[in-house]
């Protein structure tokens, strides 16, 4: 049967180097990285290395690279020390952020006497900057949290303008950045950001892996405690591969940058053809310049379809989402869409289709193929 995954917002194909390279330190390079004889010490030299590298290609200091587990770790860890250590009584955020944050900043409030404030979401999946200017005006120590890139939608946030905002009213800000990182160029001496976060396998490395970008002098604390890795700020002895692997997948990916994005900008380009081609009432939710690997689709099918659709395309090879890969199986809307959607939209069948330099035009071929198929069932 064709394989085709459509799926790439969820996690990445890693590339051969990546696993080359990871399968290499594990059989040469198995020291812990605390020990000083020689084993330990090529093991940190690596690892200090890796961070060198993915400093560089944010244009920010090594030492402000943190190695964790991942985007929800560090999300989990940047805004509850926000409130523990920071002493912020307030989070604004939105209610179209990934569950890391939500659910995080609902423990929070839970936790502890903190207001969190909702910044309104426009029509087309956007942030309202006015709204969160206007909430920053009453003045209290704050932290921001916005998504650079919504993981559903595509939905692109203007972190510098958010940056400058919060700045003027000496707000902290926190910028979930897992799909953005490896994707775009992002300069971190240009923009006003204090914290941001990033997951390996969205950018073809491997899972169980990701680093947050902590501002020096930022006075954030660990989140768990035990040995004195990575500054003090986060315990365990580090996975040297994964993170050899992690900082290799980002070189390649920046590496490539240029052509693999207008490589994927030209796959959707297609597919947005096709569709009005063979499914001329197709809807693309929020605006039509979106980030270009995502793209999340209404499809014109009855109501009926909306259960048994990823079920239909998986059957055929198709790996494709509704939404964030978190609360797959449901087929209740997301947050997301619910945010943005009309309740007689909701109901109808939607596609979450997100590319990588892994798909080719046939695979849009074979998704349409198989959705007429799927409409005439």
């Amino acid at each position: 049967m064709k394989k085709v995954y459509l799926d790439n917002a969820s996690t990445t194909a890693m590339r051969p180097e990546i696993i080359q390279e990871m399968t290499k330190i594990m059989m040469e390079d198995y020291g812990n990285p605390s020990s000083t004889h020689s084993f330990g010490r090529n093991a940190k030299t690596i690892i200090e290395l890796s961070r060198k590298n993915i400093a560089k290609h944010l244009n920010c200091y090594a030492q402000e690279i943190i190695f964790v587990s991942g985007g929800t770790e560090a999300n989990n860890w940047i805004l509850r020390s926000a409130v523990e250590d920071l002493k912020v009584v307030r989070i604004i955020t939105s209610k179209i952020e990934h569950h890391a944050v939500l659910y995080t900043v609902l423990a929070l409030q839970s936790d502890y006497d903190l207001q969190v404030d909702y910044v309104n979401i426009n029509s087309d999946g956007s942030v309202d900057l006015t709204h969160l200017a206007n909430l920053l005006a009453d003045e209290k120590k704050t932290i921001v949290s916005l998504m650079h890139v919504n993981n559903e939608t595509g939905a692109i946030l203007d972190i510098d303008r958010v940056g400058v905002i919060c700045k003027q009213y000496n707000a902290l800000f926190h910028s979930d950045t897992v799909q953005s990182v490896g994707k775009t160029e992002i300069d971190l001496q240009k923009t006003p950001v204090d914290f941001i976060v990033a997951s390996a396998h969205k950018f073809h490395g491997p899972k169980g892996v990701g680093f947050a970008f902590i501002r020096k002098n930022s006075g954030l604390q660990p989140l768990f405690f035990g040995g004195e890795q990575e500054k003090g700020l986060r315990a365990g002895t580090e996975a040297v591969h994964q993170i050899a692997g992690m900082a290799k997948a980002l070189t390649i990916s920046h590496e490539n940058l240029e052509t693999e994005r207008e490589y994927i900008f030209g796959l959707k380009k297609y597919l947005i053809d096709q569709f009005e081609i063979h499914f001329p009432d197709f809807r693309i939710v929020g605006k039509k310049e979106c980030f270009y690997n995502i793209i999340n689709i209404i499809l014109p099918f009855s109501q009926d379809k909306t259960s048994m659709l990823l079920f239909n395309l998986d059957m055929k090879g198709i790996a494709v989402s509704r939404g964030s890969a978190c609360q797959s199986g449901s087929i209740k809307p997301s947050h997301v869409l619910k945010e943005i959607l009309s309740e007689t939209d909701l109901k109808l069948p939607n596609l979450r289709i997100s590319f990588s330099h892994n798909n080719t035009k046939e695979d849009i071929d074979w998704l349409i193929e198989c959705l007429q198929t799927v409409n005439d069932i």
